[in-house]
C-alpha cells in the first residue's frame, strides 16, 4: 500500500511558477507509475502528466505541454510537478496518484493523495 501527500500549492500570479511535490510512504514506490491530475471547481478531475516507474518515459496532457514537467526521485520516494507560465485555467486542486502501469485515466490509478490547491490570479 502507498500513502501519498502533496505539497507546494498556493497562490501565484499569472505567468509565474510553482513546483508541487508528492511524498510517498511504503517500500514499493519505485514499482508504481506516478501521475498528476487536477480538478477545477465545477469540473471533472482531469489528467495532467504521468511518469513511468524509473522515470524514463513521461507524457503530458496537451493543455500543459511545454509548460509543466513531471519528474521523480525514487530514492526520496517523491514525484514532482514543475509548473511554469501558469494561467488562470490552471487553477485547480492538484492530486498525485500511483498506478501499476502508466496511464491517463482515473480508474487506472490505485492510490491518491488528498490534493493541494493551486490558484492563479490574473
Amino acid at each position: 500500500q502507498v500513502q501519498l501527500v502533496e505539497s507546494g500549492g498556493g497562490l501565484v500570479q499569472a505567468g509565474g511558477s510553482l513546483r508541487l511535490s508528492c511524498a510517498a510512504s511504503g517500500r514499493t514506490f519505485s514499482t508504481y507509475a506516478m501521475g498528476w491530475f487536477r480538478q477545477a471547481p465545477g469540473k471533472e478531475r482531469e489528467f495532467v502528466a504521468v511518469i513511468s516507474r524509473v522515470g524514463g518515459i513521461t507524457y503530458n496532457a496537451d493543455s500543459v505541454k511545454g509548460r509543466f514537467t513531471i519528474s521523480r526521485d525514487n530514492a526520496k520516494k517523491t514525484v514532482y510537478l514543475q509548473m511554469n507560465s501558469l494561467n488562470s485555467e490552471d487553477t485547480a486542486v492538484y492530486y498525485c496518484a500511483a498506478a501499476s502501469v502508466s496511464g491517463t485515466k482515473l480508474n487506472e490509478y490505485d492510490y491518491w493523495g488528498q490534493g493541494t490547491q493551486v490558484t492563479v490570479s490574473s
